[in-house]
This record gives C-alpha cells, sequence and structure tokens, in this order.
C-alpha cells in the first residue's frame, strides 16, 4: 500500500512538471504597445523590413522636403517682410515728394501771383511816370512860354517907359502940381470940417507916381499942437514940420476924386476941459488928371506883371511836376525791379515744380514697383506656405505609415506546426475518462520501463502542459483511481499511452519551435502580440487569446516581459520534472 501510495506521487509529480514545462514553452512574451488593438499581419519579416525601410524612406524625403518648405519659407518670409519695409519706405518718399509737389505748387501760384501783381504796379507806375513826364514837359514848355511873355512884357514895359519919360506932361506931372482941395464933413461933404481951419491954403500938391499912383501933400498952416495924427486907409500921413506950428502932411493913394483921413485932435491946452477927438474928414481933390498919361505905361506895366506872374507859376507849376514826375520814375523803376524779381521768382518756382513733380514721379513709379514687388513676394509666401503644409501634411502621413510598418505582427509558419501541436494534444486530451484512467495506469506501471518509456511519458505529459488548471486536476484524479486497475487495464493502458506519447512527443518539438519563433517575431517589434495557448480537457479544447485595447493602460493590464521570469520558470519546470523522473529512473535501476 505505500508502495502504491509513492507510486502515485511520483506520477503526479512527473505530470506537474511536464505541465509547467509544457505552459513555460507554449507562453508567448507580451510586450504593451497602445497604439493599435488589431494589428496588421504578414508571413516574413523582411516583407515587414521592407515596409519599414520605404515607409522610414518616406519619412526621411518628407523630413527633407519640410527641412527644405521649412527653408524656402523663411526666405520668402524675409523677402516679404524686406519688400513691406520697401514699399513702406517708397510709400513715406511718395508721400513726400507729394507734400513737396503740394507746396511748390504753392508757392509757384504765389510767386505767379506776385509776379501779375507787380506786372500789374509797374504798368501803373510806369503809366504815373509817363503822364508825369508829359506834365513834365508840358510845364517846362509853359514856363518857356512864360519866359518868352516876361520878356516880351519888359520890353513893352520898357518901352512904356520910354515913351512916359519923353512925354513933357508926365514930367510935369511927377514933378507935381498944385489943386484945390477942401475938408469937409465926412458926413456931411456940403460942410467944411472943424480942421479946415488949420488948412488955410485950401490946396494940395500932387504927383505922379511911376507906379500910376499919386503922392498928395496938403499943407499945415497952423495948430500943428493940436493935430496929432491924420491917416489914409490905416496907413499914418507923414509930417514934414514947415514952421513951429505948420507942416506938410503926405499920403499915397490911387488916383480918386476924394480921400477920407481920419484926424485926432487935443485942444486941452487951450481948453483943459475938452477931450481929445478923433475926428472924420473928407479931402475933397481930383487926382485923376493924370490917368491918360500914364495909360500906355500902366498897360505896359501890368502886362509884365502878368507875364512876370504867369512865369511864376509856370515855374512852379513846372517844379511841382518834375518833382511828381521824379518820383513817378522812381517808382517805375523799383516796380520794374519789383517785377523782375517777382519774374525770376515765379520761374524759380515754376522750376522747383517741375523738379518736385518729377521726382513725384518716380516716387510714385518706386513705390508701384515696390507694391508689385511686395505682391509677388506675398504670392511667394503664400505658394511657400501652402508647400511647407503640404510637406508636414507628407511627413505625416510618412511617419504614420512608418508607425504602421512598425507595428506589423510577423506569423511565421512554425505557428501551424504549433497549431498541429496544439491539435495533436487536443485529441490525445479527447478521450473518455476510461482512457485517461488507463493512461494514469500507464504511467503508474510505466514508472518500472527503461528510460525510454519515461522519455516518452515525459513527451505525452509536455503535449498535456498546454491545458488549464482544471486539465491538470482531471490528470490528478486519474492518477489516483488509476492506482485501484488491474493487471489487464494497465496493459492496454500501457499500449495507448505509449501511442499517446508518440503523438506527444511530436506536438511537444513542434509547439517548442512555434513558441521559440514567436519569441524571436515579439523581440523584434514593439507591438502586443498574445498566442493562443491550448490545455487539453476531458471534453473541449479551450483556445485563450489576450488582446490589449488601444486605450488600456499596460503597466495595469499586461503581465510581466522579460527574460528573467522566463528562466525561472523554466528552472522551475525542470526541477519538478526531475524530481519526478528520478524515483522512476532509480526504481527501474533497483
Amino acid at each position: 500500500m505505500t508502495s502504491h501510495v509513492k507510486n502515485t506521487l511520483v506520477t503526479t509529480a512527473a505530470i506537474a512538471g511536464a505541465l509547467a514545462a509544457t505552459t513555460l514553452f507554449n507562453t508567448t512574451t507580451v510586450k504593451a504597445d497602445t497604439t493599435s488593438s488589431a494589428p496588421v499581419t504578414t508571413t516574413t519579416s523582411a516583407t515587414k523590413d521592407t515596409a519599414i525601410a520605404s515607409a522610414q524612406a518616406k519619412v526621411n524625403s518628407a523630413s527633407a522636403a519640410v527641412v527644405s518648405a521649412q527653408a524656402a519659407y523663411g526666405s520668402a518670409s524675409t523677402a516679404a517682410s524686406d519688400a513691406a519695409a520697401k514699399t513702406a519706405a517708397a510709400s513715406a518718399s511718395a508721400a513726400a515728394t507729394s507734400s513737396a509737389v503740394a507746396n511748390a505748387q504753392a508757392a509757384a501760384d504765389s510767386a505767379a501771383t506776385a509776379k501779375s501783381t507787380a506786372d500789374a504796379n509797374l504798368a501803373k507806375a510806369q503809366s504815373t511816370a509817363a503822364a508825369t513826364s508829359l506834365a513834365k514837359s508840358m510845364t517846362s514848355a509853359a514856363v518857356v512860354s512864360a519866359q518868352s511873355a516876361v520878356a516880351s512884357a519888359s520890353a513893352k514895359a520898357s518901352d512904356a517907359d520910354s515913351a512916359v519919360a519923353a512925354d513933357s506932361a508926365v514930367a510935369s506931372a511927377e514933378a507935381g502940381q498944385t489943386v484945390t482941395a477942401n475938408l469937409m464933413k465926412s458926413d456931411d461933404p456940403t460942410q467944411a470940417s472943424a480942421a479946415q481951419q488949420y488948412f488955410a491954403t485950401k490946396t494940395a500938391i500932387v504927383k505922379l507916381l511911376p507906379s500910376g499912383q499919386v503922392q498928395i501933400t496938403i499943407p499945415l498952416t497952423s495948430g500943428l499942437k493940436y493935430l496929432k495924427e491924420v491917416s489914409y486907409n490905416g496907413v499914418d500921413a507923414t509930417f514934414t514940420k514947415t514952421g513951429d506950428d505948420s507942416a506938410n502932411i503926405t499920403f499915397t493913394a490911387d488916383p480918386a476924386t476924394s480921400y477920407t483921413l481920419a484926424m485926432t485932435m487935443d485942444i486941452t491946452s487951450v481948453m483943459p476941459f475938452m477931450p481929445i477927438m478923433h475926428e472924420k474928414a473928407l479931402l475933397d481933390v481930383d487926382t485923376t488928371i493924370f490917368n491918360g498919361l500914364l495909360a500906355p505905361k500902366s498897360a505896359a506895366d501890368a502886362a509884365l506883371t502878368s507875364a512876370q506872374a504867369a512865369l511864376s507859376t509856370a515855374e512852379t507849376n513846372a517844379a511841382t511836376v518834375a518833382q511828381v514826375a521824379s518820383k513817378a520814375a522812381s517808382a517805375a523803376t523799383a516796380a520794374a525791379t519789383v517785377a523782375s524779381d517777382a519774374a525770376v521768382a515765379a520761374t524759380s518756382a515754376a522750376t522747383n515744380l517741375t523738379s518736385a513733380q518729377a521726382a513725384n514721379s518716380t516716387a510714385q513709379a518706386a513705390l508701384t514697383s515696390a507694391q508689385a514687388a511686395q505682391s509677388a513676394a506675398d504670392a511667394v509666401l503664400a505658394a511657400t506656405k501652402a508647400n511647407l503644409d503640404s510637406a508636414n501634411a507628407a511627413l505625416t502621413s510618412a511617419q504614420a505609415e512608418l508607425k504602421s510598418a512598425q507595428n506589423i505582427v510577423v506569423v511565421t509558419p512554425a505557428s501551424s506546426a504549433a497549431s498541429s501541436a496544439s491539435s495533436a494534444a487536443s485529441s490525445a486530451s479527447s478521450t473518455d475518462s476510461s482512457a485517461a484512467s488507463s493512461a494514469s495506469s500507464a504511467a503508474s506501471s510505466a514508472s518500472s520501463t527503461d528510460s525510454s518509456a519515461a522519455s516518452s511519458a515525459s513527451s505525452a505529459a509536455s503535449s498535456a502542459s498546454s491545458t488549464d488548471s482544471s486539465a491538470a486536476s482531471s490528470a490528478s484524479s486519474a492518477a489516483s483511481s488509476a492506482s485501484s486497475t488491474d493487471s489487464s487495464a494497465a496493459s492496454s493502458a500501457s499500449s495507448t499511452a505509449s501511442s499517446a506519447g508518440s503523438a506527444a512527443s511530436s506536438a511537444t518539438n513542434s509547439a517548442a519551435s512555434a513558441a521559440t519563433a514567436t519569441s524571436n517575431v515579439a523581440s523584434s517589434t514593439s507591438t502586443t502580440t498574445v498566442t493562443s495557448a491550448v490545455v487539453a480537457t476531458p471534453a473541449t479544447t479551450k483556445k485563450a487569446t489576450s488582446s490589449t485595447p488601444a486605450s488600456s493602460t499596460t503597466a495595469k493590464t499586461l503581465p510581466q516581459t522579460g527574460n528573467e521570469n522566463q528562466s525561472a520558470l523554466v528552472a522551475l519546470g525542470l526541477a519538478i520534472l526531475t524530481l519526478g523522473i528520478y524515483p522512476m529512473m532509480k526504481r527501474k535501476h533497483a
């Protein structure tokens, strides 16, 4: 009984070791990649490498195109900025020249107006100068004519003087003639004046003067001490004393028939109580007796006087007109200078305007050219921007293509072998419960067989290791029940186990090759790849596939990967397998 239990434990250990090793070799290394939940597959790594190389070449080409487009865009941007700056400068220059044109136009208009005004003033001044010059000429001619008239009148007066001098009557008149003269009351010429008593002779001496006037002398015979003043027309008469109480009273007047004299009488010396008396007396004397004698001379003298007056007037007028003419000539000269200066200024302003207009035309042309250059630079900038956007889009597409190529999963032909092994293991595990019990009995009895049988059992156990934990529990139960089978069942089970061992050995070898190939593919890519692990069950075959959605977090959902865990599992499987095989080998040799 103890031996039977020991054999059962040994068999169970061998099966568990085989299950561990099989599970180890059929497990695919899992690496995280959250970029795709449905990777593209291919049959060869060369196809993937070709796709990656092609995509990488496209990425490189697109990157180079982006760099080139960026450089072109930078150059175009610089050129556009320069063109904009030049346009701004040209615009400022055009504005400045336009302002200069406006200023020059205003200056030219002002100068033209000033010239017109100066020309009008010059014309007016010249007209005035001409008129005054004509007036000067006329007044000069008048002076000459007056001078000639004066000369003629002077000659006539001289002739009249000569005639008068030759006339004896005139000579007598100039020597003086005594005529009757009476002093009468001025208010009553029929009555004698109170002063008449002092003019006892009642006569007057009349002399003809060369001027045609007459000199009248009345002799005062007495009363000189009483008669203080005598005047005619406000002019005092001259007293020439002829005695103690007598004198001759003389005054000058034009020829006439009577003269009113003003007299002042002072008789206080004889009549103290009498006031000084002021009396007007009418001197009745005819002095026209000489008028005929001096008529020719008077006419000649009058003509001479008139000619002299005309000459004086002509000379005065000539002097005035000459002064006006001189001023007008000076004004005309000044106006001519102003007009000349205005003409020069107008010409200069017109020249400046022409220059400003030419400069403005040049500036406007430069502005038009700068604007055209800016438009062209802007068009180039837009084109290079479009090219840059296109290059960036191409680069994005190439990068996506490269990522897709990198995500390709290589499925090698070894996967078919793994599938065959899984099928064989599945068919071996699909036997009924009695065959499983027989296999367990055969495994128990196989502990006394040779090492080749042990190897076959180990291969069968290894192929069964792809099943899940429920299959392992079933195998353990089968091993427990197999200990009670009889010897005939053990013989039958030995044959069945032998056949199953051969198939399992073959499947295990294929599965190992597939696992190795799958491991190589997994290590060459960065994507998440999970292969199937198949474990035989009494009635069904279960295929477990693990996939990771693109949005899942790999740190939480994916198993730890790497060679360290794989090595640990291999060591564990080999240790369990050794523990199962070693007692059987020891028993055989015993």
